[in-house]
C-alpha cells in the first residue's frame, strides 16, 4: 500500500470498548462547559473568544480540505472508470447500435441518464471511503504546521490545541487560501494522463469480435476511427455528467461534526490529535519525514489543484472490509437476542440502500393510492437511512405538491438540488416557486431544465406560459411558437415521468392561457455542444438503445435494530488494497431471519444494453 494511504489503520478487535453503551471514543462534557460565568472573570471570556474563533478555524480548514479531498478522490475514481468500464460499455453498444452510434449519440439522454444513476451510486458512499483518510492527511497537515513552528507535541496526546493559538493568525491565512481555490469539482486529473489505454483495449477487443466481418464488408470498414471517436466523446459526457453533482452535499456526517458538533472549547481538536497521533507517528516511522516545505502544508487535502502523484489508487475499488456492527451496539434493540453480527463496512452500506429502497417502495405504494401523508412519512424514512441518495427527496417533493405544501416541496428539492442538479429536482422547484407567485424564481428553474434537457417539450411550454409576451421587436435571440393552454400535469415529461409513482407533478398550477396565440421566448442560455460527427449519420446511428441495470435480488436481514447504527459512521479501518467491490456479495448475518427481495442497484458492470423496436 503506498504511504499516502497507509494511514487508515484497521482497528485491532476489541479495542473499542464500550461502557453503559456509550463509545469510547466520544467525548463528555459538563453541561455547561460552553458557557461559561462571564460575569467571573473578563479575561477568561475574552481567552475564550481567541479559542473559539481557532477552533472555528481548524473545523473549517478540516472540512474545505475534505471537500477537496472528495473531489480529488472521486475524479481519480471517474478516471479509473473511463479506463477500465467505459470500452466495455462501448462494446456493448455498439454491438447492438453498430460501430458509429455512440460517436453519433455519446451526448443523448440514455446514456446520461444511466451515467446519472452510477455516479449518484458510487457517491453516496464518499463519507465512508473519503471521510477518515482526509481528517487524517488534514491532522497531518496541521501536525507538520506545528513542527515547522517550533510547537510542541506530546507522543501519547498529539498536538494541543491551545499550543496553536499563537499561530492563528497563519493559520486563518492558510483557510483563506483554500477559500480562494475554484470550488471543488469533478474534473479529469490532468497530471494523471490521456486514456490509450482504454482506447487500445476498446480497439483490442473490436479486432478479436469483428475484424473477419469487416473484412468481407459486413461491418463498417471505417469502425477502428468510428470506435475512437465514440469512445473519447462518451469520456467528455462522464465528465459532464459528473459536474451537475456537487460535491458539498456528500458526506454528511463528518460535515455535521465540524459544523455543529464541533466544540469550541479546544476539547474537539484535542481528542482528534489523540485519535489520531499514533497512526501519524506509525506512518513517519514507514514512509518518514517529509522535510521542509513539503512538511509545513502538505498537498494532500488540496483536491484537484494540488498534489500531483501518478500512484493515485482508486479508493472505490478496494474492499472496507473490516466488519463495522459491534454486537454490543444493537444489544438493546434486539429484545434479548442478539444474533452474530459480522457484516463489514461494505455489506452496511449495501444494507442501508436496501433499506432505504424498500421504504421508497412503501411510499410509492401509498402515493399510487393518493395517501401522501403516509408517503411522505416512508420517504422521510428512506431519506433518514440513506441522506446521500437525493432522489428520495424530490419524491417527498412530489407528495407535498399533490398536498399543496408549496413551501416544503421547495425545500424538499432545495436539498435534493444541493447534491444533485436534476431536471425533477427543478422541475418541481418550478412548481413550487410559481404555485407561491414567485413567477421569476420560477422561471430561473424552467431554464435550469432546459439547460439539462433542451427538447423537454413541457418546460418549454410552461416557459412559454410564464415569459411575458414582448410588446417590442422581437430580439435576434427571440423565438415565436404556438401557445397551448399548459397542461394541468406534465407527467409525460422527463421532468415527471409517470413511470414512477412519485414522479408525476403536482396538480394544476399554472397560469389560464393567455388571450393571445403565440408567446416570445427569450433565447435561452447556451450551453456546451460536442462537435459534429466527422462521419455521415448512418440508419445504424438513428437506433433507440435501452441502458437497464440489472435488478439484484438479495436476501435481507428481518431486524430494524441495524438502522440506527447504519447512520453513525464512519469508523476507521484498513481496506484490503485490490479486492474489487462486488455490489451482488451481500450476505445476512449468521443467524438473522431474511427476506428476499429484489432491488434495482446501478453499477458499472450490472446492466444491459438493448434495442428498442421504433
Amino acid at each position: 500500500m503506498p504511504a499516502k494511504y497507509s494511514h487508515a489503520k484497521k482497528r485491532p478487535p476489541g479495542s473499542s470498548k464500550k461502557g453503559n453503551g456509550i463509545s469510547s471514543n466520544m467525548h463528555i462534557h459538563p453541561k455547561d462547559h460552553r458557557t461559561p460565568n462571564l460575569h467571573v472573570d473578563r479575561s477568561i471570556s475574552q481567552a475564550m473568544s481567541a479559542v473559539s474563533q481557532l477552533e472555528r478555524t481548524i473545523a473549517n480548514i478540516l472540512l474545505t480540505r475534505f471537500e477537496q479531498d472528495i473531489a480529488r478522490l472521486f475524479s481519480t475514481h471517474l478516471y479509473c472508470v473511463a479506463l477500465l468500464h467505459l470500452p466495455t460499455f462501448v462494446m456493448r453498444c455498439i454491438t447492438v447500435g453498430g460501430p458509429g452510434w455512440v460517436a453519433a449519440n455519446a451526448d443523448c439522454d440514455e446514456i446520461k441518464d444511466f451515467f446519472r444513476a452510477t455516479i449518484g451510486m458510487d457517491l453516496r458512499q464518499a463519507g465512508e471511503r473519503v471521510a477518515t483518510k482526509s481528517v487524517l492527511w488534514s491532522y497531518t497537515a496541521l501536525r507538520h504546521f506545528a513542527l515547522s513552528n517550533n510547537v510542541p507535541i506530546c507522543r501519547k496526546r498529539g498536538l494541543h490545541s491551545l499550543r496553536l493559538l499563537p499561530h492563528h493568525e497563519a493559520l486563518q491565512a492558510h483557510l483563506d487560501s483554500l477559500h480562494a481555490m475554484p470550488s471543488p469539482a469533478f474534473a479529469k486529473p490532468p497530471h494523471l494522463g490521456p486514456l490509450s489505454d482504454g482506447v487500445r483495449a476498446l480497439e483490442d477487443a473490436c479486432e478479436s469480435k469483428y475484424s473477419k466481418t469487416s473484412v468481407h464488408g459486413d461491418w463498417d470498414p471505417e469502425w477502428r476511427q468510428k470506435i475512437r471517436v465514440g469512445y473519447e466523446r462518451v469520456s467528455q459526457t462522464l465528465w459532464r455528467v459528473a459536474r451537475e453533482f456537487d460535491v458539498r452535499g456528500y458526506g454528511q456526517v463528518l460535515r455535521e461534526k465540524l459544523t455543529t458538533k464541533w466544540c469550541e472549547c479546544g476539547c474537539s481538536t484535542d481528542h482528534l490529535s489523540e485519535v489520531c497521533e499514533k497512526t501519524v507517528r506509525e506512518d513517519e516511522e514507514e514512509s518518514g519525514v517529509r522535510p521542509g516545505k513539503q512538511r509545513e502544508w502538505d498537498g494532500r487535502g488540496s483536491g484537484v489543484y494540488g498534489w500531483e502523484t501518478e500512484e493515485e489508487e482508486d479508493i472505490w475499488d478496494i474492499d472496507l472490509d473490516f466488519v463495522g456492527v459491534d454486537p454490543e451496539e444493537c444489544a438493546d434493540r434486539a429484545h434479548g437476542h442478539v444474533p452474530e453480527l459480522d457484516m463489514t463496512i461494505g455489506q452496511l452500506m449495501e444494507y442501508r440502500y436496501f433499506q432505504a429502497e424498500r421504504e421508497k417502495e412503501q411510499g410509492n405504494d401509498a402515493f399510487k393510492i393518493g395517501d401522501f401523508e403516509h408517503a411522505i412519512e416512508r420517504y422521510k424514512m428512506a431519506n433518514t437511512i440513506e441522506p446521500e441518495m437525493p432522489h428520495y427527496q424530490l419524491n417527498m417533493a412530489a407528495a407535498y405538491l399533490k398536498l399543496h405544501k408549496w413551501i416544503e416541496a421547495e425545500q424538499a428539492c432545495d436539498a435534493a438540488l444541493g447534491q444533485h442538479k436534476s431536471v425533477k429536482g427543478h422541475w418541481r422547484r418550478a412548481q413550487a416557486r410559481k404555485a407561491q407567485g414567485r413567477i421569476d424564481d420560477a422561471i430561473k428553474d424552467i431554464r435550469a431544465v432546459l439547460r439539462l434537457h433542451p427538447s423537454n417539450k413541457e418546460a418549454q411550454a410552461e416557459l412559454a406560459a410564464l415569459v411575458p409576451p414582448d410588446t417590442g421587436p422581437a430580439s435576434a435571440g427571440s423565438t415565436r411558437v404556438s401557445q397551448k393552454p399548459p397542461s394541468p400535469s406534465p407527467s409525460s415529461s422527463k421532468a415527471a415521468s409517470s413511470s414512477n409513482p412519485a414522479a408525476s407533478s403536482s396538480s394544476s398550477t399554472a397560469p389560464p392561457p393567455s388571450s393571445t396565440s403565440s408567446k416570445t421566448i427569450p433565447h435561452r442560455p447556451g450551453r456546451l455542444k460536442q462537435k459534429a460527427s466527422p462521419f455521415p449519420r448512418t440508419e445504424a446511428d438513428d437506433r433507440k438503445l435501452k441502458i437497464s441495470c440489472l435488478p439484484l435480488t438479495v436476501d435481507i436481514p428481518a431486524m430494524c435494530d441495524l438502522l440506527a447504527y447504519a447512520n453513525s459512521r464512519p469508523k476507521s479501518g484498513k481496506e484490503n488494497k485490490g479486492k474489487k467491490t462486488q455490489s451482488s456479495t451481500f450476505t445476512a448475518p449468521n443467524g438473522v431471519q431474511t427476506t428476499t427481495e429484489t432491488f434495482s442497484y446501478p453499477s458499472w458492470d450490472r446492466y444491459v444494453v438493448k434495442r428498442v423496436s421504433s
